[in-house]
């Protein structure tokens, strides 16, 4: 009974090494080829980091456990803000008072509330997913259209610091190794990880949703803490908030969106009664440190951290 676990945990392993792979290869190479390092960091880095989730949710749908789907991202989302914001706060608070993300926390929650909505159908189908997708279309046009604007204005492009390992002399034959790592070991980790936490979910007869709101949520939310951490660490508050709103923006839009491709995904009526509400609401938690100036002291680690025990404590027993 422990091989599944252990399995899992290979799987998670997989896909935070694959993840990492694809990342830095990607942001290498753009930066070889000339791309805007805001550009990288918002649309490659962004879609490098949520690759897990998209690979786990169109093996999910594949595998016929669309509940691991809806319950990862939808897990992930909550984990990201109370969790990923949570524990890095009992290290060091995060002043976010020095940071300016208005304007990405207004998508984020705009993502939310569309994702809510469109969750009444019933299911994700398809043309909820092309939805899904002209709204992040719209997002990078807006993001695209003010770094351009900020370019004009002869403001630094200072993105280059806050992209890890980014080395725009790195030789072309490191970053393809980086790239086919991560483009064998994403796919590879994903099965992995669904099967086996398919087969927990049966075993002890847990529903794959509940596995998905929780261990597979948290699984693939570990880059996004690691990466918080190390913002924390070195005193960069604005990659921390802005990793866990662009995550969750591109949770929501490309996961879902894409995923849908590849067939429907229902929602379970609970997440309509309980766990979409969770997620809104730990959403509206970040308002008093976007718009009113409030740091994330260790006390609001404490807090932050402490609803999500409860939310997974409730999600567990109920």
């Amino acid at each position: 009974m422990m091989m599944p676990w252990v399995l899992s945990g290979l799987g998670f392993l997989i896909l935070l090494l694959a993840g990492d792979a694809l990342v830095r290869g990607a942001v290498n190479l753009s930066l070889r080829l000339g791309v805007p390092a805001f550009i990288v960091s918002l649309t490659i880095v962004a879609f490098g980091t949520s690759a897990p989730e998209l690979l786990i949710a169109i093996s999910a749908i594949k595998d016929h456990a669309p509940g691991i789907a809806l319950g990862n991202v939808v897990g992930s989302n909550t984990a990201n803000i109370l969790l990923v914001l949570g524990i890095p706060a009992l290290i060091a608070t995060l002043h976010t008072s020095e940071c300016d993300t208005r304007k990405s926390y207004l998508y984020m929650l705009g993502a939310t509330v569309l994702f809510i909505v469109l969750a009444f159908s019933g299911d994700y189908s398809i043309g909820d997913g092309l939805i899904l997708l002209l709204a992040l279309g719209i997002v990078l046009a807006l993001s695209f259209r003010e770094a351009h604007q900020h370019r004009l204005a002869g403001e630094p492009d200072d993105h280059l610091e806050v992209i890890e390992d980014a080395d725009p002399s790195m030789p072309f034959w490191r970053i393809s190794i980086y790239i086919v790592l991560g483009l064998i070991g994403l796919p590879l980790g994903a099965n992995i990880l669904v099967e086996n936490a398919t087969v927990i979910a049966l075993t002890y007869g847990v529903s794959d949703t509940v596995i998905g709101l929780t261990l597979v949520a948290v699984g693939t939310s570990l880059p996004e803490l690691a990466t918080t951490v190390m913002a924390v660490i070195r005193r960069q508050t604005d990659v921390a908030m802005g990793n866990v709103l662009g995550s969750n923006m591109f949770n929501l839009l490309a996961i879902i969106g894409i995923a849908t491709w590849f067939g429907p995904i229902p929602v379970d009526p609970e997440f309509l009664h309980f766990d979409l509400w969770v997620m809104l609401a730990a959403s509206l938690l970040l308002i008093p440190f976007v718009f009113l100036g409030r740091d994330i002291t260790r006390l609001w680690g404490v807090v932050l951290t402490g609803l999500y025990v409860v939310y997974v404590t409730i999600v567990l027993v109920y």
